[in-house]
């Protein structure tokens, strides 16, 4: 089933705020690999002008992809999630996530299409802190297979 077109546009209520620990930031810096100690070390942060460590640039996809779900679940949509893969992921900040920051996200269905009988599905999420201050937009691309692909390898 195809997804519906006039959800193109919809944007849905903003989350919840988020708090991002300096823990959660350390825990991601070196589960993704990256040893720059402005993830890890407050003297290094503060001595490139930093109030407390910063976030590596995609961190914010858990806060962000966890705000889709809002899209994913609407039920009206018609999103077949058991069909679904990342396509795509891109990100322009405002400024860095900081530890301490309290951030909530506001989805958009930005863009539907239908291609080789898949569905694709752009979602942009605005991410503000507790002064209403942008900080960073992410877009997410998610493919739905469509049903002709099941069962190929």
């Amino acid at each position: 089933m195809a997804l519906d077109q006039s959800f193109v546009g919809r944007t849905y209520p903003p989350t919840d705020p988020y708090e991002v620990g300096r823990e959660k930031i350390r825990e991601f810096a070196v589960a993704v690999g990256d040893a720059n100690p402005v993830y890890t070390d407050p003297e290094a942060a503060k001595a490139l002008g930093h109030s407390d460590v910063i976030a590596p640039p995609t961190f914010v996809f858990a806060i962000t992809f966890a705000a889709a779900g809002q899209v994913i679940a609407d039920p009206q949509l018609g999103l077949d999630y058991d069909r679904v893969v990342h396509g795509d992921q891109k990100f322009a900040y405002s400024r860095p996530v900081r530890a301490g920051d309290r951030l909530s996200v506001t989805s958009t269905i930005e863009a539907i299409k239908s291609m080789a009988g898949n569905d694709i599905l752009d979602v942009r999420g605005e991410v503000h802190d507790e002064a209403g201050e942008h900080v960073v937009t992410a877009w997410t691309k998610l493919v739905a297979r469509g049903a002709a692909e099941e069962g190929k390898a």
